[in-house]
C-alpha cells in the first residue's frame, strides 16, 4: 500500500509545534523550583508560543503524590494564561477537562465532547502542547487523550494512541512545504525477538526523503507501550539514497554502538521491513562510514544486500501484511 501523503496542510499552523522547542526535562530555577515551559498559543491561534514557568513546591498538608500535584499544576497552567500575556490557551475554554489516569508512564486524559469539536488545525495544535507540556514531568513518557470517554481517533477514523514529544518533528523550515505521511515502522517487542508494526502519522517538509524520514523516525524510538526501540537514539545517519528500488544507508560508527537487549538481526529487519512497507525499496544495502567490510555484532555481515522479510515480523502482523497491509 503505498504511503498517503496529505496535500499541503496546516501551513502556518504547524510552524509552531514543529519549531525548536524540544527540550522535555525541566530545569533548575534559581529559586530551588523546577522550571517548565507551557506550551500556549499566540493570539492568532497559528503557532505555539512557550512561556517558562517555576513549579511552585507542593504544600507540606497536601496528601497527594508529588506527580499527581504536578499534573494537575501544569493542567491549571495550560487552561489558564497569565493576564499579561498576549496569548491563547491551547484548551479552549468550551472544552471540559473531565479527569486523568496515570498507568506506568502514560498519562490519560478525559475530555467532553467538545474536544472533538475543535477544528483539525486547533485540535493538532492543543494535541502538541499537551503533549510537549506533560511529558516534562518525570515519569510520564506518553500521553493518551480520550474524547467523551472514546480514544482520539485521527484524519482515517483510527486511534491516535499515545504520543511522546518526540512525535512533533521540529525539522521544518519552510512554512509552504508541508505534508502528511503515515509510515509503517517496525520496533522490538517485549522479548527482543520479534519486530511489531506501529502506524504513525508524521508532519515533514517535502524536501526529506520518505527513507530519510524512516530512519528518523526509527532512531526516535516506539510512540507506544509494549515496543521497544532497535537503534540507540545516538544513532548518526550520515546519508541515504535510493537507485533502481535499492535503498543505500550510511550511518557512522554509532550504528556498531548498538548495545540494546534484542537479537542482532532486529535492528536490521527493523530498518530493512520498515522501508518496504511505505516505499518502492525491496533492497537494503548498509554501510558503516561508507564501508560494506563490515560485521554487525560480531555475527551479520553487512557485506550483501537485505530483503523484507517477514519471518521476524509477529504472526499477527504477518496476517495483517497479507489481508490488506502494505503492497510492494
Amino acid at each position: 500500500m503505498k504511503p498517503r501523503m496529505g496535500i499541503l496542510i496546516f501551513l502556518l499552523s504547524v510552524v509552531c509545534f514543529l519549531s525548536g522547542c524540544s527540550g522535555r526535562a525541566p530545569e533548575k530555577s534559581t529559586d530551588s523550583g523546577e522550571l517548565y515551559q507551557i506550551y500556549y498559543l499566540n493570539s492568532a491561534m497559528t503557532k505555539m508560543e512557550p512561556q517558562p514557568y517555576t513549579m511552585p513546591e507542593k504544600p507540606v498538608d497536601e496528601s497527594e503524590e508529588e506527580t499527581d500535584w504536578k499534573i494537575k499544576n501544569l493542567m491549571e497552567q495550560l487552561r489558564n494564561v497569565p493576564k499579561d500575556l498576549d496569548r491563547q490557551a491551547a484548551v479552549p475554554d468550551k472544552v471540559g477537562f473531565e479527569r486523568y489516569k496515570l498507568e506506568d508512564t502514560v498519562l490519560y486524559l478525559y475530555f467532553d465532547n467538545n474536544y472533538a469539536m475543535m477544528n483539525s488545525t486547533r485540535e493538532i495544535l492543543c494535541r502538541a502542547a499537551l503533549v510537549r507540556t506533560l511529558t516534562q514531568i518525570k515519569g510520564i513518557a506518553y500521553v493518551a487523550i480520550y474524547t467523551a470517554e472514546q480514544p482520539l481517533m485521527d484524519s482515517t477514523g483510527n486511534p491516535v494512541g499515545p504520543m511522546q514529544s518526540t512525535d512533533f518533528i521540529d525539522n521544518i523550515s519552510n512554512v509552504n512545504s508541508f505534508e502528511k505521511t503515515e509510515l509503517s515502522l517496525y520496533f522490538a517487542d517485549e522479548s527482543g525477538e520479534k519486530l511489531v508494526k506501529e502506524s504513525r502519522e508524521v508532519v515533514h517538509n517535502i524536501n526529506t526523503s520518505l527513507e530519510k524520514l524512516v530512519i528518523e523516525q526509527l532512531i526516535a524510538g516506539p510512540g507506544r507501550p509494549g515496543l521497544n526501540p532497535t537503534l540507540p537514539k545516538e544513532t548518526k545517519l550520515i546519508n541515504v539514497s535510493v537507485n533502481e528500488n535499492v535503498c543505500y544507508i550510511n550511518f557512522d560508527s554509532s550504528f556498531l554502538n548498538n548495545t540494546l537487549e534484542v537479537k542482532e538481526y532486529i535492528p536490521i529487519y527493523s530498518i530493512v521491513n520498515s522501508l518496504a512497507a511505505v516505499s518502492s525499496i525491496n533492497k537494503v544495502q548498509i554501510t558503516v562510514n561508507g564501508s560494506q567490510d563490515v560485521m554487525f555484532r560480531d555475527s551479520i555481515s553487512l557485506n550483501q544486500q537485505f530483503e523484507r522479510n517477514l519471518d521476524y515480523n509477529k504472526e499477527n502482523e504477518e496476517s495483517t501484511e497479507e489481508t490488506g497491509g502494505t503492497q510492494q
